[in-house]
């Protein structure tokens, strides 16, 4: 009689990155000294760990009751965070190709609008501009979400020389920037600040976090940018704070995606389109992540990233 590997993976995810996973996975296995037997279809009772996105075959988490964690490939925890039938421990993606690539969209396109590049892009019109954009040291930058990718981004930004504020739901201590919580430290986040990303989790408490009020605190002419979520945004109260205080909006994520081909959004003067790329898991680091959770799993260490299900995330 065989006996089945020490480790049993299930992979539940879509056809079309199972392929990369399935190249990236056993390498990052083997480093971590991990005999693992990785496969789509295994038997939900043999069942160790579940890689997991939350749009993959596996729903119904009733069944796997040897499973020690979900182990979830995406950053964002929303849509599987709720499933009632998921009791064991589930753990976020913190991979740091994703937050890599989440610090240079946000840089990028942070500088873009410092530095009012899109006058020069598209003002090819053979008149002479002169006017020079502040030092960062003059732009107040503030980041709604100071988890690991927003940190990142604060780090970077400040290491550029802008003045960064940072607000988070719950106080954190971060060197080299102003950290605020709360409703009111939300308040002293938002007041003139002339450049704002999001990078807050979707919860019912950050929903439509930036609303008419909240909107209204920004500086006159400031740009926002959103990698996070979709429904962080008042969509309506956005459109409106364009003919008041709102020069842009660089928006990458939506509440419907792909954002419907009749949305406002598309070709509004002061809204730029893209479409959800600001980052990605990288199954090469993300595959690192995962093997570094099982050999945490199976040596009886804290997994690393788990999901507070009273905050939903």
């Amino acid at each position: 009689m065989t006996q089945r590997p020490k480790i049993c993976a299930l992979f539940s995810a879509g056809d079309h990155v199972w392929p990369d996973y399935q190249d990236a996975l056993p390498p990052a296995f083997a480093s971590a000294g991990l005999t693992v037997d990785l496969s789509r279809d295994h038997a939900p009772e043999t069942v160790d760990y579940i890689i997991a996105a939350p749009n993959g075959p596996v729903q119904d988490f009733t069944p796997f009751t040897q499973c020690k964690a979900v182990l979830n490939l995406w950053a964002g925890v929303e849509d599987i965070a709720p499933n009632k039938t998921l009791t064991q421990p589930l753990a976020r993606m913190v991979d740091p190709g994703l937050t890599d690539g989440m610090v240079e969209w946000v840089v990028g396109h942070t500088m873009r609008h410092h530095l009012g590049m899109d006058t020069h892009i598209q003002g090819q019109d053979s008149v002479w501009r002169t006017e020079y954009p502040p030092l960062a040291s003059d732009r107040p930058v503030t980041i709604l979400g100071l988890g690991a990718l927003g940190t990142a981004c604060a780090n970077a930004l400040a290491t550029l020389g802008f003045p960064v504020k940072g607000w988070s739901r719950s106080a954190k201590s971060i060197k080299g920037m102003t950290c605020l919580s709360g409703d009111a430290g939300l308040h002293a986040a938002l007041r003139d600040a002339q450049i704002i990303i999001l990078l807050l989790p979707l919860t019912d408490a950050t929903t439509n976090v930036m609303n008419a009020p909240t909107l209204a605190l920004l500086a006159k002419g400031a740009f926002i940018l959103n990698p996070g979520r979709g429904p962080l945004i008042d969509d309506d109260a956005l459109l409106t704070a364009f003919d008041h205080n709102i020069a842009h909006a660089t928006l990458d994520v939506f509440r419907i995606e792909p954002l419907p081909t009749d949305h406002v959004f598309w070709g509004h003067p002061q809204v730029t389109v893209t479409p959800h790329i600001a980052s990605t898991t990288r199954p090469k680091t993300a595959a690192l992540c995962i093997a570094e959770n099982i050999r945490r799993g199976e040596a009886g260490e804290p997994f690393l990233h788990l999901v507070d299900r009273a905050k939903g995330y």
